[in-house]
């Protein structure tokens, strides 16, 4: 029997996917893969693999919340996590994003507690559920488990870093087009289901900054928008229009696991 996704291929011309991927609250699904696992060796693998249970995270499904041991660590097959930190006025800014190349909330694997910041999927998607306390121990007892997991808390550190300082320096219409890269790269899409409304708390800026940027980005034909979804037209042109920290991410974002065999 087909699958909800495959009767909406079927059914419903490619136009129209992008909104009814809202309304279920998911994206059509990239390759079902996530790099963290396919770059282990397959005896670790195998191992981790015996604990892993398939499950849908659709849109703001919570991965973790601040101070708090979760009870479930996800190896994100499809879709986008967000990491945020949250004001005590209520404002929030992203600091941190993530797609099938992590398992979010690797910093708790080492004892720390994430203060303000929580994590919840931004874009829909499906995810390998593992018992936090199982994924630990792994961590704990495998070599291999724990030096990926610490490369990706390196590469959620410098992240963080160049987030923060493209959020402090660089233009809302700059950072607009590097969020948008960013996420296209991550869902293998270039159609992304956001909202301004979203957009706005991820770039920690007005959501009518955000209009007047996507309009702006829109009339130069890098972009078409419509409510609940972006469309890239011109990949090239957008990345011209980014800011200096998108080929950074880009390329922080390629060379993680380089030096292990990926089945990506």
């Amino acid at each position: 029997m087909p699958s909800p996704v495959e009767l909406v291929q079927a059914i419903y011309p490619a136009s129209m996917r992008p909104s009814l991927a809202i309304y279920l609250g998911r994206i059509m699904p990239a390759p079902l893969v996530n790099r963290l696992l396919s770059s282990l060796s397959p005896e670790v693998r195998q191992s981790l693999e015996r604990k892993l249970v398939s499950v849908p995270l659709p849109i703001r499904t919570p991965i973790y919340e601040p101070g708090r041991e979760p009870k479930y660590s996800y190896f994100i097959t499809s879709g986008i996590a967000s990491v945020v930190t949250e004001m005590d006025e209520g404002s929030v800014v992203e600091v941190g994003l993530l797609g099938r190349e992590a398992v979010p909330g690797s910093l708790l694997m080492l004892g720390a507690q994430q203060g303000g910041n929580r994590c919840f999927m931004q874009v829909g998607g499906t995810g390998l559920r593992i018992g936090f306390s199982d994924l630990v121990q792994e961590f704990r007892r495998s070599p291999e488990v724990h030096a990926r997991i610490l490369q990706q808390v390196q590469y959620e550190a410098f992240t963080l870093t160049q987030l923060s300082a493209c959020n402090r320096l660089h233009e809302v219409e700059e950072r607009l087009a590097r969020w948008i890269l960013m996420v296209s790269d991550r869902i293998s899409d270039d159609v992304l289901p956001i909202t301004h409304e979203f957009l706005g708390q991820m770039l920690g800026t007005r959501r009518s900054t955000v209009s007047m940027s996507a309009a702006v980005l829109q009339r130069a034909g890098f972009i078409e928008y419509q409510y609940g979804q972006i469309r890239i037209l011109d990949r090239p042109l957008l990345e011209s229009a980014a800011c200096q920290c998108y080929p950074m991410m880009k390329r922080l974002h390629s060379d993680l696991y380089a030096d292990a065999v990926s089945l990506v």
